[in-house]
């Protein structure tokens, strides 16, 4: 199965100014003719490339400039998960959305996946079920990243504007840390804690974008690279020095002070952001109960969420970091907590790790 040109359009004959440039890769002939019609049918798409194996695709990217790849993961050959690095290597700047059985039948694919870089992944529906809904989610999907693809070289939030204004951090010592992240986080959050010290010293709380099936497989892999404890958030867990407390995907992860004790709260109230689990009221509850001794870190994500609580910790007298845009997947949620002036350092994750030890001591006193 070799290079296949775009099959003849069937929806519009004329596209409109800037649009996304797709490229299936998938070893199915009816997955392709399916998305093939799926995207020639919207304006706003196109399809410049399919391939029937990552091989075929790799060769073409060097060549074929597209802004989202559809990849599916089983294919004969080289596959998906080793292509897909490559794949992100090589097509400088293009988002993968990957879209595969795979990531219906278990968690430890899709975290998998997303690790390696994806942007997104959605589950391969089975054959012949491709109905209204389904191709909704995905054209949105690709939409969404196909936005984040073109922001590339001048990012909405940045256009026309000078660079963010970075705030002067808290001069007291850090006694905990959040970190929130969303699309292109997985990888930013490996990133992260493979450059910090064993020891910091205080509790590690994560909030990550991701369905609460995911979540265990995710504390697995912080584990793995951070060598810490990682535990999904419980209602009344003690927060613990270098523990990490991930959010779990049908709650907000909040802290509350019980006598002298930081204990974990589950929080299912509706946010603004319509995000679940959010960033911002675990930066709320930082704020109100660590004040200035709250870290606050934004990694790579699409939105606005985590503004508010970030603008919640910075009033309080703590300290926001964020990721810098040339090192995100998506800069939108880093992006919008910086150009509202609430960073103190926009840096890729290997700097922010430097950072966190500075605001924390490196070994800070939990007691």
């Amino acid at each position: 199965m070799g290079y296949e040109p775009a099959l003849a359009s069937s929806g519009p004959a004329r596209r409109v100014s800037n649009t996304i440039r797709l490229m299936v890769v998938d070893d199915s002939i009816i997955a392709r003719t399916v998305y093939s019609r799926i995207i020639e049918n919207e304006r706003d798409l196109e399809l410049v490339a399919v391939a029937g194996t990552a091989e075929q695709a790799l060769g073409m990217l060097a060549t074929v400039k597209v802004d989202v790849i559809l990849l599916d993961l089983e294919m004969p050959g080289m596959g998906g998960f080793e292509a897909l690095p490559r794949m992100i290597e090589i097509a400088q700047g293009a988002q993968v959305l990957v879209v595969s059985s795979l990531t219906r039948d278990g968690a430890h694919h899709t975290v998998r996946a997303l690790a390696l870089g994806a942007a997104e992944t959605m589950p391969k529906p089975p054959p012949g079920t491709f109905d209204r809904d389904y191709r909704a989610g995905l054209v949105a999907k690709i939409r969404g990243l196909g936005r984040t693809a073109r922001w590339g070289q001048r990012p909405p939030l940045l256009a026309g504007r000078p660079p963010p204004v970075l705030r002067r951090g808290s001069d007291k010592q850090a006694r905990v840390l959040a970190i929130g992240a969303s699309t292109g986080g997985i990888p930013a959050l490996d990133r992260l804690f493979a450059r910090l010290p064993e020891r910091l010293g205080v509790p590690i709380l994560v909030t990550q974008h991701l369905p609460a099936s995911f979540m265990a497989v995710l504390a697995r892999q912080l584990e793995a690279v951070s060598g810490r404890p990682a535990l999904l958030a419980q209602a009344g867990l003690e927060l613990a020095p270098d523990q990490i407390v991930i959010a779990s995907g049908d709650a907000h992860l909040t802290v509350v002070e019980r006598a002298g004790r930081y204990l974990v709260r589950l929080d299912r109230n509706p946010v603004p952001s319509g995000c679940c689990p959010s960033l911002d009221p675990m930066f709320a509850s930082l704020a109100e109960v660590f004040g200035p001794h709250s870290l606050g870190v934004v990694l790579s994500g699409m939105g606005r969420d985590g503004t508010a609580g970030a603008k919640d910790i910075v009033e309080a007298g703590g300290t926001i970091l964020v990721q810098d845009e040339a090192s995100c997947a998506v800069w939108g949620m880093p992006g919008a907590v910086a150009t509202a002036g609430l960073a103190s350092a926009i840096m890729p994750p290997e700097q922010l790790a430097g950072r966190i030890v500075a605001g924390t001591g490196g070994r800070a006193q939990w007691n």
